[in-house]
């Protein structure tokens, strides 16, 4: 529930950004004394796949990549006759991993088919996107709030939180759950500020067996690649101690539903576009800030097919209430200032937040639906009205309740579809059919609650 301002420009590791030449990543393994580096990359539902690439072969891993079976990995609008997946390392993502492995590390790669990028990889999506705001002479710095639960699971299916003594009504912020949870949040906190990511806070969040950590901002691409290493790393080094960490959106369904905050602000060069403390709102945004606003309020249900891509999604958006007495999810697509009731919240004049995303969100995929949203509302120069207006935000539509509403309205927004389709043509189609696939899977899936209502009820 805590992310830091955007006070500074954000830091890059984009080799686009920098006339240096690209780092060689042999010499850095050797370096580094690594035996074998993890080459990953996501499919569109935000699936890491990788391969262990050993340290005799990384000079052919930055040369020509390493190769996989596209239909075999996921969603990444392939077939089982297409040619094969080729991952691209991305050097300046080279990341050390001693801490889940003594010799270990991870490079983030770049998708391509028969030598061209792959139009249906979240990375070269965003990069598309990016490089449209790079046009206008704006680049997106991204920071992100990483929700999750800590958790146990029996034979018989059951679900638990990992911490028994968790059980508090209002478990926020305690600092008894956050010691007896110490061994692996102290561990993540230093695996972070060995890769300079700059943690600043751990916290117990709303939910019993649920925490957040926070760690700086950066430009749009980096954060992206740290929130899927982030979740990898709490995943192992939570398995290392017995646990189970989840960032489904809403495992339990008296408690608080776990969210991927994100926190935007646009740039031109070193110079941030959003502050303006000239301000008549109170906000503190400068017009381009509230236009950008503008475009995320007027694609916020489009924009939750992506930024809540699951069918358990809707469980969180849709909660009424939880265990704590509240769910902390936005279910109108309203804005306003230190609100967190808001889809879009404006903590200051660095940044706004959107608070619609979840944890099963595709980082990359909701950086870029995010920035064309704001990027369509600049150009088309909208105004959200004033912040905190009730009138305003009950005359807008709610957010959708279910994925497949989601699905539809992003059928029906050729920004938020443009978004997906910014690197070639098919992909916001494709990835609306496999969502409106989950969907039904789910929907002809029998399951405990109509059991319980119905199977002597007639």
């Amino acid at each position: 529930m805590a992310m830091d301002t955007a006070a500074a420009p954000p830091t890059t590791t984009d080799p686009a950004s920098s006339a240096d030449p690209a780092p060689d990543l042999a010499a850095q393994v050797r370096a580094d004394g690594i035996e074998f580096v993890l080459a990953v990359f996501v499919d569109l539902a935000g699936k890491p796949c990788a391969k262990l690439v050993p340290v005799e072969a990384v000079e052919e891993l930055q040369s020509d990549g390493v190769g996989f079976a596209g239909y075999a990995a996921g969603a990444l609008g392939q077939q089982p006759s297409d040619p094969d997946v080729i991952a691209l390392p991305d050097v300046s993502s080279y990341t050390p991993l001693p801490f889940v492995r003594p010799g270990l590390a991870l490079v983030h790669c770049d998708p391509h088919v028969e030598g061209k990028p792959w139009p249906y990889a979240p990375r070269i999506i965003l990069r598309a996107v990016l490089a449209r705001a790079a046009e206008l002479g704006l680049s997106l710095a991204v920071g992100a709030e990483i929700e999750y639960f800590l958790v146990n699971r029996d034979e018989h299916g059951t679900l638990s939180v990992a911490d028994s003594r968790d059980t508090a009504a209002q478990p926020c912020y305690d600092a008894r759950g956050l010691t007896r949870m110490y061994d692996h949040l102290t561990a993540v906190s230093k695996a972070m500020n060995s890769l300079g990511w700059g943690n600043y806070a751990n916290d117990h969040e709303d939910g019993n067996g649920q925490f957040e950590q926070n760690f700086a901002y950066a430009d749009a691409l980096t954060t992206a690649d740290r929130v899927i290493t982030m979740r990898y790393l709490v995943s192992v080094l939570a398995e290392q101690r017995g646990m189970t960490a989840t960032f489904m959106p809403k495992p339990f369904t008296d408690r608080t539903g776990s969210g991927m905050h994100m926190h935007l602000s646009l740039w031109r060069g070193s110079e941030p576009a959003f502050p303006d403390a000239s301000d008549t709102r109170g906000l503190g945004l400068s017009p381009l800030a509230y236009s950008f606003v503008g475009g995320i309020l007027d694609h916020a249900r489009a924009l939750q097919a992506v930024i809540a891509p699951t069918v358990n999604s809707y469980k969180r958006t849709g909660a009424i209430s939880t265990r704590s007495g509240a769910t902390w999810s936005p279910r109108k697509a309203g804005y306003g200032g230190n609100d967190r009731t808001h889809f879009v919240r404006v903590p200051d004049g660095n940044r706004v937040e959107l608070r619609g995303g979840d944890g099963s969100a595709n980082p990359y995929l909701a950086a870029a639906a995010a920035l064309a949203a704001g990027l369509d509302g600049i150009e088309r120069a909208l105004d959200p009205g004033e912040p905190g207006d009730a009138a305003v935000t009950a005359a807008r539509p709610e957010l959708p309740p279910t994925l497949l509403h989601a699905v539809e309205a992003l059928a029906a927004d050729p920004v938020i579809g443009g978004a997906l389709d910014a690197a070639g043509p098919g992909v916001s189609e494709y990835f609306g059919e496999v969502k409106r696939q989950e969907f039904f899977d789910w929907h002809g899936t029998v399951g405990a609650w109509e059991l319980d209502r119905y199977l002597t009820a007639f």
